[in-house]
């Protein structure tokens, strides 16, 4: 639905202003029918990238396509028919206060210059859709923050779109209702058949919803996939500082701090034990805990959904001595168990 050839965007350099690259050199595609998420810290380039998509921003180099339309070769009315494919929820809602609900979700349409018996016809189906049927006549202040959200998402189906666009959508909102409006996205892209491309800083709004996940570092894609396979076998140090506290357990500080990269006599090792696909159902402890005796300390565990697969991971340890490690690797490799020393200590 969406592809990004080659594309930098530079910023600046006139008037003496020093030039900044925002993107450096993007490729990347976002598959039709996804739920595509774009991780990264602030001052990556999320914003560029999701900019370039609906021709708020042209690429300095490069080419963004969505359904096959060079963004950056269109005319003025070739980006109003382009950005009427293309619907967007914001961060803070961006609501007309003195519109209702219904003229709210309206707007796009008259802007189109849709008649009135038509939009009366499509706006009712959306506000049931986003479950706002009985508020048709409430103003955005008489609204809580979740319901100003659907009242957006509403407004940006109201063109019937192809893409739908999320700019940081749920990061204004609490947990309770985070979780409610990611329901209703995952609804809408199930049966709409919509491909969602969403920017976030939360882990969590990712691994709830998302298919697929790019991973941006200072304007480049630095790792991208499957969303289980990026969370749970991260390959770029981005990627690992990103998720260190979204996916698995990890040692309090007060162990983690003391813990050596090699054992010395009288030592434990300390091990995260990662769970998934045909492990992950498997009771690989007790047979661990049978081949190297009895000494096996269970520390933390989890059990988490990524995706919507299972993932679990169990830190432990067990005594560092070379005939335990030797019985424990072999272990690991028969069983196709994942592992990662976490390190040495008393």
């Amino acid at each position: 639905m969406v592809t990004f050839e080659g594309v930098t965007k530079r910023f600046g350099g006139s008037a003496g202003r020093p030039t900044f690259s925002a993107l450096a050199g993007v490729d990347f595609a976002v598959a039709r029918g996804s739920i595509t998420g774009i991780i990264g810290r602030s001052g990556a380039g999320k914003s560029t990238l999701i900019r370039l998509v609906n021709g708020l921003e042209t690429p300095t180099t490069g080419r963004v396509t969505v359904d096959g339309v060079d963004v950056g070769a269109l005319d003025e009315a070739g980006l109003r028919s382009l950005r009427r494919q293309i619907g967007m929820i914001f961060q803070h809602f961006n609501l007309l206060s003195s519109r209702t609900v219904r003229d709210n979700i309206a707007l796009p349409l008259e802007i189109a210059g849709v008649d009135a018996r038509t939009i009366e016809a499509k706006v009712g189906p959306l506000m049931d859709l986003v479950g706002l049927g009985d508020k048709a006549k409430r103003y955005p202040a008489e609204l809580s923050g979740g319901q100003k959200q659907r009242v957006g998402i509403a407004r940006a189906l109201a063109t019937e779109p192809k893409l739908l666009l999320s700019d940081e959508a749920t990061s204004a909102l609490d947990p309770e209702t985070t979780q409610s409006i990611l329901d209703l996205l995952k609804r809408i892209n199930r049966e709409l058949g919509l491909t969602v491309l969403l920017i976030t800083h939360e882990m969590e709004v990712v691994k709830t919803i998302a298919s697929d996940v790019a991973v941006i570092d200072q304007g480049l894609i630095v790792e991208q996939g499957r969303t289980f396979d990026v969370f749970t076998r991260p390959q770029h140090e981005t990627t690992r500082a990103l998720l260190s506290a979204a996916v698995g357990v990890k040692l309090p500080e007060w162990i983690s701090s003391d813990l050596a990269s090699a054992p010395n006599p009288g030592d434990r090792a300390f091990v995260r034990l990662i769970f998934f696909g045909e492990t992950a159902f498997q009771p690989l402890t007790a047979r661990l805990a049978a081949e190297i005796g009895a000494d096996l300390n269970i520390l933390a565990g989890a059990i988490d959904e990524i995706a919507g697969e299972p993932f679990g991971s169990l830190v432990v340890s067990y005594p560092a001595d070379a005939a335990t490690l030797e019985r424990a690797g072999r272990f690991y490799r028969e069983t196709g168990l994942t592992t990662e020393v976490l390190g040495y200590g008393a």
